[in-house]
């Protein structure tokens, strides 16, 4: 077994490529390993330490190609082999970039020239480098997105600090993927369009969130990545408060998804402090962290990936219903309900939407009292003394629901239909006919929204389909749970989402890119039709930081 080495000087190529370069030339035989990489500081590094170093590559630059073999034969040769196999891979890349249908350059002015109006730089040069043209792409005027990974926390944080400074948004460094009006940048899946907007410190959680949402049948806006240091105490959550702006001004992303690694604790506190100012529906997954509560006022929070996404997609067919109802002019909530788990369930719901005191000696009944709303079990004690319990005879509810033709301040109505031997032959008909009562008594002026679950099945003696359709009928909605009857009545009682005479520059219309690194990224971006031009990238004069930093002085 020995080592042989080659140096190729003055020939910089992309870190993927030669590994995939790598991998296919030590499936040859009589090689254990090749392997090929730039000469930077730390590639030399990586030699040493897989005992792959060779005394050749002591006077090698970034900008130079360092191949190295280790064969199991005794002939010197076959770093020549080698070497010819790597040019020959060279100038098929080579050519492969003349055929490219997107301009390919070799600066950032000249990219600027052949797309004037870019407004996304991606990077993805090895993190050593990645910081001078993020830097150069914020002065120009462009958000960045940094797939390159290894830049230090200060350099992190002297970038978003700068593009906040100019309104705009670094997704990264580490940013795996960000999916911009369908185009895909970096790591992304094809995700169809749909009303949630994602914000994620976590680019496989991102991915596996949006996939999930497509499965559910619903999709996605945009899908912002922010690195995964985001929310680290060091950079504070600089990129996720400016995305979450962002998305809270698309009229389009009707509901925001966040997921992200764990952060730091004051950082979180911000973060939910600035999804409670946004007035949408957020849903939060703060991986790593078991949530105290389920929902805080507009924020619902999530445990896992699946949950999260459920919730999303549940929301997002709440919005779609709620977008159809009346305006109310009362602000109030009343359940009056049979059922009283039912009961208990609606009222712990809207009491952390609300952020409201559920009622602890449920005197009367009442499940919640406070803020204007009111639960109320009406299968308690108080209720059925000497009378039917109102599954079976619904007439001290039907007196309720006629009581709130004088009661003004109550703008939603939520009520439960339980189907099933023993109850009511016919529940539905009866609070059909009441509801109808209610809003002629209380007239036009006075609209109440009238939301209603239905326990029970087909096989039921009262049968669930006719039942439904009799609540239909009546103009009540049905929501499939007690929960989507909370967040529907939460939302339909909540002020109006602010609408934008257009979303934000970066979400208005699909991105133009200047891809910095690797060329795969700017052939999907191609294949999407999204308008692309690739800067075939290497380290400025040559990898000396000494000279270049000469360069910068006299310019």
């Amino acid at each position: 077994m020995a080592l042989y080495a080659k140096l190729i000087k003055g020939i910089f190529q992309d870190s993927v490529t030669l590994m995939l370069m790598s991998r296919d030339l030590s499936a040859l035989p009589d090689v254990k390993r090749v392997a090929v990489m730039m000469g930077t500081p730390a590639n030399r590094d990586v030699f040493r330490e897989t005992g792959l170093w060779h005394e050749e590559f002591a006077a090698a630059t970034p900008n130079d190609l360092c191949l190295v073999v280790d064969s199991e034969t005794d002939d010197p040769t076959v770093a020549e082999v080698m070497a010819a196999r790597v040019h020959e891979r060279l100038s098929e890349l080579a050519r492969g970039r003349r055929r490219a249908r997107y301009p390919v350059v070799r600066s950032w002015r000249r990219a600027r020239q052949l797309l004037a109006d870019a407004n996304v730089a991606l990077i993805s040069v090895a993190g050593h480098y990645a910081f001078e043209p993020a830097r150069l792409a914020l002065q120009d005027g462009c958000h960045v997105m940094m797939f390159s990974d290894n830049v230090s926390l200060e350099q992190e944080l002297e970038l978003k600090t700068l593009a906040r400074g100019r309104g705009l948004l670094v997704m990264g460094p580490d940013c795996g993927t960000t999916i911009l009006n369908g185009a895909p940048l970096a790591f992304a899946n094809r995700i169809p369009p749909g009303p949630v907007a994602v914000v994620g410190a976590s680019g496989t959680g991102i991915q596996e969130l949006t996939s999930q949402i497509a499965r559910l049948g619903s999709g996605i806006t945009h899908a912002i990545g922010l690195g995964g240091r985001d929310l680290s105490e060091e950079i504070g959550g600089i990129s996720a408060a400016m995305a979450l702006d962002l998305v809270s001004r698309d009229d389009a992303s009707r509901i925001i998804a966040f997921v992200s690694k764990p952060p730091a604790p004051a950082v979180k506190a911000r973060i939910l402090d600035a999804m409670q100012a946004i007035g949408k529906p957020v849903v939060a997954l703060f991986l790593g962290r078991r949530p105290a509560r389920r929902d805080i006022g507009n924020v619902h929070l999530a445990r896992t990936l699946d949950e999260a996404a459920a919730l999303a997609v549940e929301l997002a067919q709440v919005d779609a219903r709620a977008c159809a109802l009346p305006n109310v002019e009362g602000r109030g909530i009343c359940g009056l309900y049979t059922g009283g788990t039912l009961a208990a369930e609606a009222s712990m719901l809207l009491a952390e939407a609300l952020d409201l005191t559920q009622d602890a000696t449920h005197a009367a009944g009442y499940m919640l009292r406070a803020g204007g709303h009111r639960i109320i079990d009406l299968g308690d004690d108080v209720y059925t003394r000497g009378q039917p319990h109102p599954m079976i005879d619904p007439t001290s509810r039907n007196e309720m629901i006629r009581g709130l033709a004088k009661d003004p301040a109550v703008g939603v109505l939520l009520l439960d239909v339980v189907l099933g031997y023993g109850a009511h032959p016919d529940p539905a008909g009866e609070v059909a006919r009441e509801v109808s009562a209610l809003r002629a008594a209380r007239g036009a002026e006075s609209p109440i929204v009238v939301i209603a679950t239905l326990t029970g099945t087909a096989e039921d003696p009262q049968d669930r389909d006719s039942q439904a359709a009799r609540l239909e009928e009546a103009g009540i909605v049905i929501a499939e749970s007690v929960r989507a009857a909370a967040v529907l009545a939460a939302r339909a009682v909540a002020a109006q989402m602010q609408s934008h005479a257009e979303p934000p520059a970066l979400l208005r219309a699909p991105p133009a890119v200047v891809n910095i690194g690797l060329r795969g990224f700017a052939e999907d971006l191609h294949a999407n039709g999204i308008r692309v031009v690739h800067l075939q990238w290497e380290p400025a004069a040559g990898g000396n930081e000494r000279l270049r930093r000469l360069i910068e002085q006299l310019q």
